[in-house]
């Protein structure tokens, strides 16, 4: 596991982060519409924000007096292709198991 995506992974371990991210998954937004309806406070967001983007999983821009928030495509492909790293090798696992099982059924 490289260190981006350990860092990525610690980020994630927060729940609060966790749903920060799949709300911004949802859709790109301004930390006030990112607060709403969580149970921290507007800069509590603002912290998470930085720890999401420091770990390269979140990125922002201004938009007008605004800050908007997205998801950083690049530091989801690095997590993404760790676990896929674990994919391709439970089917390689799963194909032989399923080949010795269908031999032995012979």
């Amino acid at each position: 596991m490289t260190n981006r995506v350990a860092v990525a992974i610690e980020a994630l371990a927060d729940p609060t982060r966790r749903s920060i991210f799949e709300r911004l998954a949802a859709r790109p937004s301004p930390v006030g519409e990112i607060a709403a309806g969580l149970p921290v406070s507007r800069p509590a967001v603002s912290q998470h924000l930085k720890v999401l983007k420091e770990a390269g999983l979140v990125t922002d821009s201004a938009e007008g007096t605004r800050r908007i928030y997205r998801i950083d495509p690049r530091g989801l492909a690095a997590v993404r292709d760790w676990l896929e790293g674990f994919w391709a090798t439970s089917l390689a696992d799963f194909q032989d198991f399923a080949n010795t099982a269908a031999e032995e059924d012979q």
